[in-house]
């Protein structure tokens, strides 16, 4: 779960090149099977199983939870299907097109719209309806526009981050930079004050097979966006060319060595003192403490430096889905209930040893996330400017494996940021005319 922005990315390229290669799914959302009647979801009468296809069901706490799930639900017995994380998108889909997908599935928030416009996910507004547990009024908009598509919830947020700045105070101090940058001005001075290739240290670090991701918060913070809601491609527009060049402009403060690697393998060059400021989500805080202890108090977070718009980060999470091929959707649906209980999703995320957040904005905004993990706070405050690096458009990812391919070529030199952006702009044309 830590590898998440990394993954995010791979991952929703892969789903919608799969699933567009396909011959067994469909342009439109099946009627898929959804609950019926009033009031809660009843236990079955007969025994069943529902398989729970994820990169979790290894983990001791997941263990436990089903322990104690069956304890509830004598008659419902959870099969996991355990999948790395990288290959978890492919594998699903696959599946999907051999009419052999799981029960559940948890996948990367921002694939959910894909699943569902392809009508491999169910619809779960009546499960919802009836639930006493599930209250969608309690996610964060941001994790919750991640799961919707055409006014429906095809998922069940399960927790995730907001993007923040990580920074050495130790390699601030020793360039005589006073705290950490709050414009983009300031953000590029710092960058070129840490800056010396001949003592192997730099500013900022960035990776070209991530480039999409990252290039995100600075469009958002210029104002620009990625499309429209009718499929109107934004991201050549004046705000979106200012972002993309002050990003890619940023290349010459990072270390070359790391320009191909990813955010979670680059983690070792800030860990090192190599890098002075990384970008990246709330789970780095507990990586750094948990595998990098020796420098602890050489390092602090805060808010990403402010552009026009204001304050404006990126937002990733992950989701619960019941798939379309399910023969059990009660069964389903009450494990998919059972792991969105408040409680749970604590012990899933900020009640371990990672630092992830919960979607429940009466968790965020409770005493206990704070007091367990108070490294948490600034990114918990960062969630008003959390905005879902998604487009609720099933033609977007792969528009966005372009965008990637092609920002990193700017970074390593190769174009222009102006030529990435029309590149990608001319290619996106192409796709969304093909539906």
């Amino acid at each position: 779960m830590s590898r998440r922005a990394a993954t995010a990315v791979a991952a929703i390229s892969i789903t919608s090149v799969v699933l567009a290669a396909c011959g067994g799914e469909s342009d439109e959302p099946d009627a898929a099977p959804q609950g019926a009647g009033e009031g809660p979801v009843e236990a079955p009468s007969e025994p069943v199983t529902v398989s729970f296809f994820s990169w979790i069901g290894n983990q001791p706490e997941m263990q436990l939870l089903a322990d104690e799930f069956h304890e509830e639900q004598p008659n419902i017995t959870i099969e996991f299907e355990n999948v790395p994380a990288e290959q978890a998108a492919q594998v699903l889909t696959t599946r999907i097109a051999g009419n052999n997908a799981p029960d559940v599935a948890y996948v990367n928030a921002s694939d959910t719209a894909d699943y569902a416009s392809r009508g491999a996910a169910v619809d779960l507004a009546n499960y919802i309806e009836r639930s006493e547990v599930v209250n969608p009024d309690d996610y964060v908009e941001a994790f919750k526009t991640f799961v919707t598509y055409e006014d429906a919830m095809y998922g069940l947020p399960m927790g995730g981050e907001t993007t923040g700045l990580f920074y050495r105070t130790d390699l601030f101090e020793a360039a005589g930079i006073d705290g950490p940058p709050a414009t983009w001005e300031q953000f590029e001075e710092a960058a070129a004050a840490l800056t010396d290739p001949a003592a192997g240290t730099y500013g900022f670090e960035m990776f070209a097979p991530e480039s999409a991701y990252y290039w995100y918060p600075w469009l958002y913070q210029a104002g620009g966006d990625l499309l429209s809601e009718d499929g109107e491609i934004l991201f050549t527009s004046d705000e979106a060319r200012e972002a993309a060049d002050f990003y890619v402009g940023l290349a010459q403060y990072a270390p070359p060595d790391y320009l191909n690697s990813n955010s979670w393998d680059g983690r070792v060059a800030f860990a090192e003192g190599q890098v002075g400021m990384y970008i990246a989500g709330a789970w780095f805080a507990g990586t750094l403490t948990e595998e990098f202890p020796d420098i602890e108090g050489k390092w602090a977070t805060a808010p990403l430096p402010e552009g026009e718009a204001g304050c404006k980060t990126t937002i990733a999470g992950d989701s619960l889905v019941m798939m379309d091929q399910t023969d059990n959707p009660d069964a389903a649906w009450l494990w998919m209930e059972f792991l969105s209980r408040p409680e749970t999703l604590a012990r899933l995320t900020y009640e371990t040893e990672g630092t992830l957040l919960p979607p429940l904005t009466s968790l965020l905004e409770g005493e206990e996330i704070t007091q367990a993990k108070p490294v948490l706070q600034g990114f918990i405050d960062l969630m008003p400017c959390g905005v879902a690096s998604t487009v609720a458009n099933p033609l977007f990812p792969r528009i966005e494996t372009v965008l990637n391919e092609e920002l990193g070529k700017a970074i390593y030199g190769d174009q222009s940021a102006e030529d990435a952006l029309n590149n990608t702009a001319q290619q996106a044309e192409a796709i969304l005319a093909r539906g």
